[in-house]
């Protein structure tokens, strides 16, 4: 059944907005990071905004195998290091996953050191450690309105023993609720109920989030409560 649902100098820097063409996707730029110069130091964000130092890259792969510098995956995780006063769920040492998909997501160089400036709705969640990998995302704790799920894979295999081949199988979008944020605030400045919760089984918009594969070979999750279409019973 199916239910509908400081003596150093600071830089301030202010963040663009632009629209949105995809289903509550927001896309970045590719740009080249911001260098900031070396008469600065310090790095202070204001507003929604919030200030991430980079996990490192990832320079060889699990076997020993290194990896070229143009191979090297980017991170999409860091500790968060300043933030701005207007947000409301992280804290300085919180390590984010953060989306790539951010509007105002900008990435700056800092001395040697390489960070990035996102607003706090475009941080997925905490993880549990400094420099956590994607083994770790079923540890992760979602802010705002942000659900982890644990897909449920496709069937391969018809009723009769068939094969369904790749080209038929569609994008996995029916999972199960691990771990939700604590919602995000209203119009009257109070925290909206989160219409899930741990233990549902959900369908779920087909395009929203991105699947993250474990070593295991569960594949999870984030999405919006509001790209849950219904809870399944």
């Amino acid at each position: 059944m199916l239910k509908s649902v400081s003596t150093q100098k600071a830089l301030q820097p202010s963040t663009a907005r632009t629209a949105s063409l995809r289903h509550r996707r927001r896309s970045c730029a590719v740009k080249a990071a911001i260098t900031i110069p070396e008469t600065y130091s310090k790095v202070t964000v204001r507003g929604q905004n919030v200030l991430v130092k980079v996990a490192e890259a990832e320079k060889e792969t699990k076997g020993g195998v290194l990896l070229p510098s143009q191979a090297q995956r980017k991170p999409t995780s860091g500790d968060v290091v300043n933030l701005g006063g207007d947000t409301t769920q992280l804290k300085e040492g919180d390590t984010v996953l953060y989306s790539k998909f951010g509007i105002g997501c900008t990435d700056i160089k800092l001395g040697e050191e390489d960070f990035v400036i996102l607003r706090e709705e475009d941080c997925i969640g905490v993880m549990p450690k400094s420099g956590a990998e994607a083994d770790d995302v079923p540890d992760l704790v979602p802010i705002l309105d942000r659900v982890l799920i644990k897909i449920e894979e496709a069937v391969t295999v018809t009723a009769g023993g068939m094969l369904i081949p790749d080209a038929s199988n569609e994008r996995p979008m029916c999972g199960e609720v691990i771990r939700t944020g604590p919602g995000k605030k209203g119009p009257d400045g109070e925290l909206e109920k989160m219409p899930v919760t741990a233990g549902d089984r959900v369908i779920y918009f087909k395009y929203a989030g991105d699947v993250i594969p474990t070593a295991s070979g569960a594949r999870y999750t984030v999405v919006h409560a509001s790209d849950i279409l219904c809870k399944a019973a």
